[in-house]
């Protein structure tokens, strides 16, 4: 009897590590991870604004007339208004990425409301934007997260690959693992800024877009908003 309840034990603890470490595990509650596949992408970008890329990177995307959604950390919002502003006014969406960037996993019910209730209101305080999309912090979440997200009537959002530019690996690295990872449908995960540092640098990812926009493009794909995923 002992080896079938440690089997099960095992298997419940694998479930939980799914739910908590993948982004799109349906654990915690209905995720988007992706579009229906047909040959579009969504670009997205986390952890701004940030005073040397959101704002290159906006213009960018409003010059070749490409959708985005900015998911941004709240107290870089209340620290750099006129950027969150002006990724506002391009047009752009704007997602909830909590307040501090913390884990959620590790965070209790009190502590998981106050990050999403905290970015919420810095958000619409200073764009005037009322965000309707949230994404987890490095994807992960636990049982609380549904229900504060819940609260807002906001979509939560996996992805379908980053390429993980935050470490910086070269521009045309960060074009290369893009191209090489495109498929129909996908959403894609970029940095426009560091979660944890304002200051952050993500001149890579901003010195990789033009490239990667080319990519895309050239391989048959357009773009949309998130918005536009059904049920999104």
């Amino acid at each position: 009897m002992l080896i079938p309840a440690l089997a099960l034990a095992g298997a419940g603890a694998a479930l939980l590590a799914h739910g908590v470490y993948e982004p799109n595990s349906p654990l915690f509650g209905p995720v988007v991870g992706r579009g229906p596949r047909e040959p579009v992408l969504y670009l997205t970008f986390d952890d701004g604004p940030n005073p040397r890329t959101t704002e290159p990177i906006a213009r960018l995307l409003e010059r070749e007339r490409v959708p985005a959604t900015f998911f941004m950390v709240g107290r870089h919002v209340d620290r750099y208004p006129d950027l969150a502003r002006g990724v506002a006014r391009a047009g752009f969406a704007i997602g909830n990425h909590t307040y501090t960037h913390t884990k959620l996993a590790l965070c209790g019910p009190g502590r998981v409301g106050d990050e999403i209730a905290r970015a919420h209101a810095a958000i619409v305080t200073h764009t005037g934007i009322t965000p309707r999309s949230f994404r987890a912090p490095h994807g992960q979440r636990n049982p609380f997260v549904r229900r504060a997200a819940a609260a807002y009537r906001y979509r939560v959002f996996g992805w379908t690959f980053g390429v993980w530019d935050t470490a910086r690996p070269g521009a045309a690295v960060i074009r290369r693992r893009m191209r090489h990872g495109l498929r129909p449908g996908a959403v894609l995960l970029l940095h426009d800024g560091d979660g944890y540092d304002p200051m952050g640098d993500r001149t890579e990812t901003a010195e990789a877009l033009p490239g990667i926009l080319e990519d895309c493009r050239s391989m048959g794909y357009e773009f949309r908003s998130l918005d536009r995923i059904s049920g999104a």
